[in-house]
């Protein structure tokens, strides 16, 4: 009996310690959704959006309408080669804003006029997709964008001709999830919103049905010359 309580401990012991680490790791990083949550921006572009666009864009079939396929955040740190704890606060940063632990990105190259040597950490990245891609777009959207000093609008020469958009931040205060007092500095960054579109028409109809704020074009007024 002893033996084989044992052996009954001993195969229940490390998968109990294994499932305790990883869902303490899945709370460090806020990647914790309840089973069979759908995003409701996802929700939107399966009801609502994509009929929408089938029309817009006269298809027939649902699958030839656009999607976005990921987003994409960088944040370069060039005071790490130097300071190795101002990585590890950009980690946290990125990882408090995207909710998902990014990627430490090193050079690929030496390059002495900027004493960088191959290998050197230089920034972090993270890729979201699925759920995560949505929930970080309607945050963004919703809560970060109108915290943009002086914003009128996301320029639309922001797109790279393929249906990409790219978008450079000055702060990453901007985002409520970030401590000042924590995070003083303010970091710039790089977020790229992946679509399957194709051309930037098709992808700007899909953002802005999706709910981002693009600029305005300006309405040229005649001058009608009095006689």
């Amino acid at each position: 009996m002893m033996k084989e309580n044992k052996e009954i401990r001993k195969g229940k012991e490390p998968r109990e310690r294994k499932e305790t680490k990883e869902t303490k790791e899945t709370v460090k990083h806020g990647n914790v959704m309840p089973k069979g949550y759908t995003p409701r921006l996802k929700t939107a572009y399966v009801q609502k959006i994509v009929p929408a666009m089938m029309k817009d864009l006269s298809v027939g079939s649902p699958m030839a309408v656009p999607k976005m396929t990921k987003i994409v955040i960088n944040i370069g740190v060039s005071e790490a080669k130097e300071n190795i704890q101002a990585l590890d606060l950009a980690k946290e940063d990125l990882t408090q804003i995207a909710g998902q632990a990014p990627q430490i990105r090193r050079a690929k190259r030496s390059i002495s006029n900027f004493k960088l040597r191959q290998g050197m950490p230089i920034g972090v990245r993270v890729t979201l997709r699925g759920a995560m891609m949505y929930e970080f777009f309607d945050r963004f959207v919703a809560l970060s964008v109108p915290r943009i000093r002086d914003f009128q609008g996301i320029d639309v020469r922001f797109f790279d001709g393929r249906g990409n958009l790219n978008i450079g931040l000055k702060e990453h205060h901007i985002f409520p999830e970030i401590n000042v007092e924590k995070s003083p500095k303010a970091r710039g960054m790089n977020i790229t919103f992946v679509t399957t579109a194709g051309n930037d028409d098709h992808a700007r109809a899909l953002l802005e049905y999706l709910g981002m704020p693009f600029k305005k074009a300006e309405k040229k007024e005649s001058k009608v010359e009095s006689k």
